[in-house]
């Protein structure tokens, strides 16, 4: 009787990022496929089969696009902002400045939440928008992101970092983003720092395209976007610990900073709020290849009122008035 009462198994006594890691282990083994989310401090992972994908769950990726859901056509989804306020962003900028000053961080990643109001629902946003990653989870957030996290594919792993941003109706945009020192410091620190992310999982880590520029579509204009791609080669058998390769990499560098463990405590230092999903990734495997991308561009409800969070690396170089303009212009859904 006590034997009988004192058999659990081994997943009951395990807490959810240890039973993500073996069900996402599994799943890949078995060729089985699934999707996954993992929010910011990996608290909360989810993992769900594909052929079992919960109704509240709607998702397209490059690999597996959304081929069910009407997108919208209109023009746009217009968003009323309240930003947080320039004082409020401008203590938590300084103290990310004076971390930096001290060393203690090379690239920090400052995010804030900005109020918005939009007559649209979460579900017509995801609809509407044009965007590599996109997912709308239970009606509580929705993601139109262009940040691909890593691609496994026959063996290889890829990661590929976006850092530097500018507004596409800048004359001479494009030669103007590469030059700019301090978008090319904060690009090669992420490069880096990324890099090394790869190197604790595979061998032969190398950056195969470096500070290329994509366009990325807003309501009525356009941003140019610098990104650069790394690579590295997977043991064979990798199939059997996707599990431990994502969350190995995990929080994703380009939404943290470098060196990572020490600028994600600064970063909660300076924040002062709770990320939540924002800034966490979630990504599908169908059977034979993963894809995943970042959860940037982020809308949630909190009660009543909707909430997109967004934000910005900040270097020793960072302009306070700059940063804080970044953080809300990128508060916009890319539809039309």
């Amino acid at each position: 009787m006590i034997m009988k009462q004192n058999v659990i198994s081994r997943m009951e006594l395990q807490d959810p990022l240890e039973n993500f890691i073996l069900l996402m282990n599994k799943y890949g083994s078995e060729k089985e496929p699934f999707i996954f989310i993992i929010d910011f401090e990996m608290k909360s992972p989810e993992i769900h089969k594909i052929k079992n994908l919960p109704a509240g769950i709607k998702f397209s990726t490059p690999l597996i696009p959304d081929i069910f859901t009407e997108r919208l056509f209109n023009n746009g989804v217009r968003l009323k902002k309240y930003p947080v306020s320039f004082s409020r962003y401008s203590e938590a900028f300084s103290n990310a400045k004076r971390n930096i000053e001290l060393g203690n961080s090379y690239l920090l990643n400052l995010t804030f939440p900005t109020e918005i109001e939009t007559e649209m629902t979460l579900e017509e946003i995801y609809s509407a928008s044009i965007a590599k990653y996109k997912l709308l989870y239970h009606n509580s957030f929705v993601v139109f992101s262009p940040e691909i996290f890593v691609r496994i594919i026959d063996g290889a792993i890829s990661s590929f970092p976006m850092k530097g941003t500018i507004d596409a109706s800048v004359p001479e945009a494009e030669s103007s983003l590469l030059n700019d020192v301090k978008e090319e410091a904060e690009h090669d620190t992420i490069v880096d720092l990324i890099r090394n992310d790869l190197s604790r999982v595979a061998e032969k880590v190398r950056v195969t395209r470096y500070r290329y520029i994509e366009r990325i579509k807003k309501t009525e204009s356009e941003m140019l976007q610098m990104s650069s791609e790394i690579t590295g080669n997977l043991k064979p058998g990798y199939e059997n610990h996707f599990g431990d390769i994502i969350t190995g990499m995990l929080p994703a560098g380009s939404v943290t900073g470098a060196p990572k463990k020490e600028t994600i405590r600064i970063i909660k230092e300076c924040e002062k709020y709770n990320r939540g999903w924002y800034t966490g990734v979630f990504g599908v495997f169908d059977g034979k290849s993963l894809d995943s991308g970042v959860m940037i561009r982020f809308i949630e409800k909190a009660g009543d009122k909707l909430i997109f969070k967004s934000g910005g690396g900040i270097t020793f170089m960072s302009d306070l008035l700059k940063e804080y303009q970044e953080l809300i212009s990128k508060v916009y859904v890319p539809a039309g």
